[in-house]
């Protein structure tokens, strides 16, 4: 047992430093404008705000040693004066009560893992930052909307939301949850290459309404949280989606977008596409490996 105690505490390590030895030839940031800007100009934007999101691409392996350390130092800088909460698309709502056993130690974590769902790429990408959070205490938010209601939704509508037992509509934002932005709506269904339809969409928006809920709860909880929350670029890209509906929730709310994708020439920002896709835009070498989901 000892043993094995000891070799999950190295890989522990070694994941950790693995990511830390990301460095400025693999990405460039920007501010949304374009102008050159650096880790230490979002870690200062951070301070003011209550929410950071971080959007990836699921796979960009460099972006999410940047989450890491973007996290990492959000902690190291205000967890004395602020209570720091990471926030996950990755895990969904029904399984926070196991994510806070794990937390808690009251699971060992071959137990979390088993019971929680967790993305393929949790090891080398996720895992990190929560054990980070169950190192220093922190709370860790599955914020998702369960999978199962969200493709109900695609098949059937959202009014079949209604359906559902008290408890299964507990882990979802109030229901009915709200529309998206016409702006967010043609962006989507840009996406969906027009083959998208109203129950599509509103599958996503469940998505979006459901994070945005959860990470509000957090913030009316407590006055004092800082949330960094995790999820796919699209979903706060240009302060549309998650945004927009956490604003409905909390109006007040101060929130800052850190927007990371991937480009075959990271080094230089095109205006045309990545103005105002985020209050800083970080570019990744696409070259890098892929992270394996």
């Amino acid at each position: 047992m000892k043993k094995l105690i000891k070799a999950l505490l190295i890989l522990s390590v070694l994941t950790i430093m693995s990511f830390a030895q990301v460095d400025e030839t693999h990405y460039r940031i920007y501010d949304a404008d374009g102008k050159s800007s650096n880790l230490s100009d979002i870690i200062t934007a951070i301070e003011k705000v209550d929410v950071v999101f971080l959007g990836e691409y699921h796979d960009d392996s460099v972006g999410h040693a940047l989450q890491f350390e973007i996290f990492k130092r959000t902690f190291e800088n205000y967890g004395k004066k602020r209570n720091v909460n990471l926030s996950l698309e990755m895990f969904e709502r029904d399984v926070q009560i196991v994510v806070n056993e794990y937390l808690n130690g009251l699971i060992p974590e071959k137990q979390f893992l088993a019971n929680s769902r967790p993305w393929g790429n949790y090891e080398t990408d996720y895992r990190p930052l929560v054990e980070l959070a169950k190192e220093n205490k922190l709370n860790v938010i599955a914020a998702n909307a369960p999978r199962r209601y969200v493709n109900m939704v695609s098949r059937l509508g959202r009014k079949s939301l209604d359906q559902l037992t008290p408890e299964a509509k507990s882990w979802l934002a109030p229901i009915p949850y709200g529309k998206s932005s016409q702006v967010y709506s043609d962006k989507f269904n840009a996406l969906m290459g027009g083959h998208g339809n109203e129950n599509i969409l509103d599958s996503q928006t469940l998505w979006d309404a459901t994070m945005s809920y959860w990470i509000a709860r957090q913030l009316k909880k407590d006055k004092k949280s800082l949330v960094v929350h995790l999820n796919g670029g699209f979903h706060t890209e240009s302060r549309l989606g998650t945004v927009e509906q956490l604003l409905k929730f909390r109006p007040k709310a101060k929130v800052l977008v850190v927007t990371m994708r991937y480009e075959e020439d990271f080094k230089t920002f095109d205006k045309t596409k990545h103005t105002a896709i985020g209050d800083f835009v970080i570019l990744t070498d696409t070259k890098q490996p892929r992270s394996k989901r």
